[in-house]
């Protein structure tokens, strides 16, 4: 701890090697990102939603949704990536084990800071919980089920911090499956919403839970290797072979999601379902294409795949650039998926006059500035962890 104060970290193997400026550099931004995104929220409570986001009655949900969705789908992931090595013995995961449960915790509290500010009164959540309890309402659930999962997560963490794998591994299996749980839920949150064709159907749920494992993959794989480059460690061999795995469990959910997308296409233009075929016709060949061939399919699915296959998991640079290629790519699957289930009019097809076939909606500056304020409180407690617990270094079990 002493070497810590004194501004060195561990280098694998046991040598230290002083915090680079590189590192300093990156929490700066990070803290100054946080700082402007929590003013913006903070703001926009104050002077009320309706005069700094660009939701509407048509829209409801925007861009604080999508961050938050792509947040606890992350947060879901890496528990499932972490609880493959030290919940169910795979030892090939045990080096990334400590990272990715606290970065599991990292970004579940970024989720929540972006949801807090989209709720506009945000500080009544936590009291309407509990006395205002309505279990038939999958958003109470979220809240409720969530909030089991931060709290399970944390004392794993903790308990593997203090080495008492026993006690972890039981809080972990617990964490699991209160975020699977969860996760599924919030799956369902969109799936039975009957009204939007787009999002209705039993496939939403699978469908969350199997993007959330990719998700995870990525993540681990793009912070492991930010954590080294930052303060110039060198990667253990165990550790290559670690992201090695990581990458292939990767690519597998890939061709799963790339499974998904191909039949959520066909089923959205077959038949040229009411509501449905408009919000695909706005995927594939209208307004959103860009988004949905560059940034899901291309940056999301394709290339993260071919380059992991190409390298066979084994080249770290080439693995890093497919990260950050599908942390990109997954953003624009939850932004698509949440905008564009919108768009379509619950008049639509009824031929009302100087109605649109599709409505619109453009993200404001205080919408785009929270987002950022929880990318840069991610980044922040993910910078802060690998100083305070020595880059988790001693997860190796």
């Amino acid at each position: 701890m002493n070497n810590l104060l004194a501004g060195v970290l561990p280098q694998e193997g046991g040598l230290e090697v002083p915090v680079s400026w590189k590192y300093n550099l990156a929490i700066g931004l990070m803290g100054i990102l946080a700082v402007v995104g929590v003013a913006a929220g903070v703001h926009s409570l104050w002077v009320g939603h309706e005069h700094t986001f660009g939701v509407s009655r048509a829209v409801p949900w925007g861009m604080l949704i999508a961050a938050y969705v792509f947040f606890v789908v992350t947060s879901t992931g890496l528990c499932i990536v972490s609880s493959i090595g030290h919940v169910f013995g795979f030892e090939n995961f045990n080096p990334i084990a400590k990272r990715a449960v606290f970065l599991s915790i990292c970004t579940i509290v970024a989720g929540f800071l972006v949801i807090a500010f989209e709720i506009e009164n945000s500080w009544r959540m936590p009291v309407g919980n509990v006395i205002g309890a309505n279990p038939t309402s999958n958003i109470w659930w979220m809240g409720t089920l969530y909030g089991a999962y931060l709290f399970f997560m944390m004392i794993e963490f903790v308990m593997l911090q203090l080495n008492n794998h026993k006690v972890a591994t039981a809080f972990g299996l617990a964490g699991l499956l209160t975020g699977v749980v969860a996760h599924s839920n919030l799956g369902a949150v969109f799936g039975l919403l009957n009204g939007r064709e787009f999002w209705h159907g039993p496939y939403m749920p699978i469908y969350f839970i199997t993007s959330a494992a990719m998700s995870g993959c990525v993540a681990i794989i793009f912070f492991t290797y930010l954590a080294y480059k930052f303060n110039g460690w060198v990667m253990s061999e165990q550790m290559k072979k670690s992201l090695e795995s990581v990458a292939k469990l990767g690519a597998l959910m890939m061709s799963i999601i790339v499974f998904f997308t191909c039949w959520k296409m066909i089923t959205g233009i077959t038949g040229h379902p009411p509501g449905k075929f408009a919000a695909m016709e706005a995927l594939l060949t209208g307004p959103y294409k860009t988004n949905f061939w560059i940034g899901e399919v291309a940056l999301g699915m394709i290339i993260p795949f071919v380059i992991i296959m190409m390298v066979k998991g084994k080249n770290m640079h080439a693995l890093f650039v497919a990260s950050l290629a599908g942390m990109i790519g997954i953003f624009f699957m939850r932004y698509d998926l949440v905008i564009v289930g919108q768009l379509v009019p619950h008049y639509h097809g009824m031929g009302l006059v100087d109605y649109p076939d599709l409505v619109t909606y453009v993200p404001s500056l205080h919408e785009n500035l929270v987002v950022l304020g929880g990318i840069g409180l991610c980044g922040l407690l993910f910078l802060m962890g690998e100083k305070m617990f020595r880059g988790h270094f001693s997860e190796d079990h």
